[in-house]
């Protein structure tokens, strides 16, 4: 039976049948949406597939199919961090038939890399490219990445770093919130992206009121912000920067005059169970305020700027949450020549 859901603004329809490769496809409205999965499915249960549903596309092909698509909005820098990575990928499973690609497969190739010295860390890092690779340069093949996840973590051939730097991989975060979405509704995808963007604490985002929000300056009041020396009292405004803004005014208005009427612990507790689920090694719903932060200073923002939106007071403090992506420097480089 085909699901129905929404992902990053667009309608995918997923169809899921015994004896068939995973079956997807991303429609502007959810009637499209729906009458392509009628259609899929009346050819499954006639026994009339398409052609075009089996993909005979190599890994490699996705990759150049990739960084194509990447070219004119994010270009991939040759010496970048992705590059390597993408380079890495095509050199050991190039060759491979994206849609017959198996989690035996992957299992070979985690151990290939940890054998040429790569660590838990870094091959899961090159995971979550992978998988970002096939989630946009694909249409419809299985979620092999999903599948192999959980059996990768157990063997330890994928994990979290030592020191606390982690941040979610692109792929991660939204395999992250359509599980949400699916298991848990959508607010609490909402809330996860919403911490990211704005690197709020989860009991800042649902102290938030609807009273609280100042429409005309786009800001909204966090109370008794967390503070060394004196958190009650310590009220701060802050501005909800790019797409947070839209995302909480888009909150459906309820009898609780919060905008994210949730439990706190709840919600690092739905955000672990979706990493245990997926197989997602050492992440946790605080790190989407390392996220927001270093997302900030790779746009541009200076120290001051970003301790605005974050609410430290002092940079030892704030360089803490901070890890920037090294790559995020040659665009910085190329604002300071203009």
């Amino acid at each position: 039976m085909a699901s129905i859901s929404k992902v990053e603004g667009r309608w995918r329809a997923l169809i899921r049948r015994k004896g068939y490769p995973s079956i997807s496809k991303r429609f502007d409205t959810k009637a499209k949406a729906a009458a392509w999965a009628r259609d899929i499915e009346g050819q499954l249960l006639s026994g009339v597939v398409q052609k075009t549903i089996i993909n005979k596309d190599t890994i490699g092909t996705l990759i150049d199919k990739y960084i194509k698509l990447r070219s004119t909005t994010r270009p991939i820098l040759d010496t970048s961090t992705e590059h390597y990575t993408l380079r890495q990928l095509k050199r050991n499973l190039g060759d491979v038939v994206a849609a017959s690609l198996t989690v035996d497969d992957l299992l070979g190739w985690a151990a290939l890399r940890r054998d040429e010295g790569a660590g838990p860390y870094t091959v899961n890092c090159d995971l979550s490219k992978l998988g970002t690779v096939i989630r946009y340069a694909s249409d419809g093949l299985p979620d092999v990445i999903g599948a192999a996840r959980p059996k990768l973590s157990y063997l330890g051939l994928i994990g979290g770093g030592g020191l606390r730097e982690r941040r979610p991989t692109e792929d991660e975060m939204q395999r992250i919130l359509e599980w949400l979405i699916k298991e848990k509704g959508q607010i609490y995808a909402d809330l996860v992206t919403f911490a990211a963007l704005t690197a709020m604490r989860r009991g800042e985002i649902v102290r938030i009121l609807w009273s609280d929000v100042d429409h005309d300056k786009k800001m909204v009041l966090i109370r008794d912000r967390k503070d060394p020396r004196a958190k009650v009292g310590n009220d701060q405004w802050v501005p909800l920067l790019g797409r947070s803004w839209e995302l909480a005014m888009g909150q459906p208005k309820t009898d609780d005059p919060r905008i994210f009427p949730l439990h706190a612990q709840t919600t690092s507790k739905y955000f672990t169970n979706a990493c245990t689920a997926l197989g997602i090694p050492d992440l946790h719903l605080h790190d989407m305020r390392h996220e927001g932060i270093s997302a900030m200073f790779e746009s541009g923002f200076e120290i001051p700027q970003v301790a605005v939106v974050s609410g430290h007071k002092s940079w030892n403090h704030l360089k803490r949450y901070t890890q920037i992506k090294p790559e995020s420097l040659h665009a910085h480089g190329k604002r300071q020549d203009t």
